[in-house]
């Protein structure tokens, strides 16, 4: 009776040293750690590799808001949702499979990360950071014209796509320029995925150098790509509806985003946030005046 006692009372013991959902990955761990693991992507002016970025001053002050550490982990649009999940998710059309084990080496994506259906099968998104939109781009000497716009976007879209043609496009899978993304795969479109690396920022680059006809771009990397490459490119239209960017958590972590949707209403009332728009993307609300209110 004696040894069962032990057998059991040492069970218990083993079962009570090991950290729950809640406490591994949630608001509480990260405050008794005293560190905020940001997972961050050198993308746009969103995180920019020289200690700042729209982004990066986002989550520091979340961190200052919590009273705890402030770490930016660099990674890359392939690595970063198995390093917030340890488990690499694997997309199969509509849905998602979660395989393998990876160290989780963050609490927070926040890299201008764009909301998709697929992805939300895997994590939790705050309320949306930051919008977006992705364009269809061309060289400047290309002799398509851009799109006159109607009031419709998605006849917008469908005139858009249907000037890519027999064209080769440049895009980059498991990205917000993933084909996938917008029905634009097993269309007899001559696709070339980038794969020289994961850096978005060389998509422009690239298609100068005339690795296909057309490329994607979001509206916040394509801002500044029009000014960086100044007569070089042009957008021809959009390819996608309007679309939200946010900060991603681990469906274990309720309470730290939640934590984070407070902190964003709290800057957003108190200016911080605006001015943030203002320091990195200074042009940003004329692409979209119904996400910015007005200021006074």
């Amino acid at each position: 009776m004696a040894f069962r006692k032990r057998i059991l009372c040492l069970a218990a013991a083993l079962l009570l040293s090991l950290p729950g959902p809640a406490q591994a990955d949630d608001l509480d761990d990260v405050r008794s750690r005293g560190e905020l693991r940001h997972l961050g992507i050198l993308y746009a002016n969103f995180v920019t590799g020289t200690g700042d970025g729209f982004d990066v001053e986002l989550v520091q002050g979340f961190a200052k808001h919590l009273g705890v550490k402030y770490t930016l982990v660099l990674t890359d649009f392939y690595a970063v949702m198995h390093d917030l999940l340890g488990k690499e998710v694997v997309r199969h059309g509509n849905e998602v499979t979660m395989e393998g084990e990876y160290p989780v080496r963050g609490d927070i994506i926040a890299t201008g990360f764009t909301v998709l259906p697929w992805r939300e099968k895997a994590i939790l998104y705050s309320k949306p950071t930051f919008p977006s939109t992705v364009w269809l781009v061309a060289r400047a000497d290309s002799p398509q014209t851009p799109i006159k716009g109607s009031a419709s976007l998605a006849q917008d879209i469908a005139e858009t796509k249907a000037m890519i043609g027999k064209k080769s496009l440049l895009v980059m899978e498991r990205t917000c320029l993933d084909p996938a993304n917008y029905g634009l795969k097993d269309k007899g479109i001559d696709l070339r995925a980038y794969t020289k690396n994961t850096n978005l920022n060389e998509m422009v680059p690239a298609l100068l150098k005339g690795d296909a006809d057309l490329t994607l771009l979001d509206v916040p990397d394509a801002m500044l790509d029009l000014q960086k490459w100044a007569g070089k490119i042009k957008v021809l239209g959009p390819i996608s509806e309007d679309q939200a960017l946010a900060a991603a958590f681990r469906k274990s972590g309720p309470q730290l985003r939640d934590a984070f949707d407070e902190y964003l209403r709290k800057i957003k009332a108190d200016g911080t946030y605006d001015a943030l728009v203002s320091k990195y993307y200074p042009g940003i609300r004329t692409y979209f005046p119904d996400f910015f209110p007005k200021r006074s």
